[in-house]
């Protein structure tokens, strides 16, 4: 965080507000569609519900969490967008891709603040995996409680926790070197959408037991919806590879779902 700080302080302080300019920007609809991959980073925030059996007071602490997480993470990554576009131009970011933050130091810092960026971004990534690795534990216990997943997802794994963990880790292992990155988060930000809204139908149904703000739900949902097709019609269009790894993923899911649920069906009580 203090590394990002700092970041944005020296690129705010040399920005360029030429490069800002309105009559730069790509139509509406391509900026509504990349909120879907926006969203993607923000899954993190996710992460802060399966601490709530560990708060003292729950109702209290998970919100404030919940709403800090949020706030900090948007008004830092405007922050260090503002600094990144404000002193490379769009070609110069998307010919550097991935080291674009770092790349948006050197000017100012030299090599020095391209490592020390190239270092806070390996940082940031091993945190946002490690609590990723966190949730997929709890949560494919929880599903293994549930029954919607095969029960080793629940069992006690070798070095702690469950053996859903390394179940994940090697999926997402595989997942990261067969398949391009870029498709990866496209098909991650559209998954996690549809996740999202189920999610918000459930606690729509649910609003009388949880005391949820039932048109603020429906706002939600609405604009997950309204983002979500934009970004199938874009990734449709542009990347069709990538919206046919999209739809066979739903299906697969889909498919392996129902097959589960025979076999559920099938088997003894004793072995469930």
């Amino acid at each position: 965080m203090a590394v990002f700080v700092g970041f944005v302080a020296v690129t705010l302080s040399q920005l360029d507000p030429t490069l800002l300019a309105p009559s730069g920007y790509p139509p509406w609809e391509k900026i509504v569609a990349s909120i879907a991959l926006t969203f993607f980073a923000y899954l993190g925030f996710s992460v802060v519900t399966f601490t709530a059996g560990s708060l003292p007071n729950p109702a209290r602490m998970l919100p404030q969490a919940m709403y800090l997480a949020l706030g900090i993470t948007t008004a830092l990554y405007v922050l260090v967008s503002l600094g990144v576009f404000g002193t490379l131009t769009v070609d110069e970011v998307i010919m550097h891709g991935d080291t674009a933050l770092a790349e948006a130091a050197r000017p100012v810092l030299g090599t020095t603040g391209f490592v020390i960026m190239a270092i806070a971004a390996l940082l940031a990534t091993a945190s946002s995996v490690n609590s990723m690795i966190f949730a997929a534990g709890n949560l494919t216990l929880t599903l293994s409680e549930l029954k919607q997943f095969p029960p080793v997802f629940g069992q006690p794994g070798h070095f702690g926790g469950t053996r859903g963990i390394p179940i994940t880790v090697v999926l997402v292992l595989i997942f990261a070197n067969v398949f391009d990155l870029g498709a990866i988060a496209s098909i991650g930000s559209a998954v996690a959408l549809v996740v999202f809204l189920v999610v918000g139908l459930a606690a729509l149904r649910l609003r009388a037991e949880t005391g949820s703000n039932a048109w603020l739900i429906t706002i939600t949902m609405l604009a997950t919806c309204f983002v979500l097709v934009l970004f199938a019609i874009d990734t449709a269009r542009n990347a069709p590879q990538t919206f046919t790894a999209m739809t066979v993923l739903v299906l697969l899911a889909v498919v392996l779902d129902f097959v589960w649920k025979r076999v559920r069906a099938r088997a003894p009580d004793t072995a469930r």
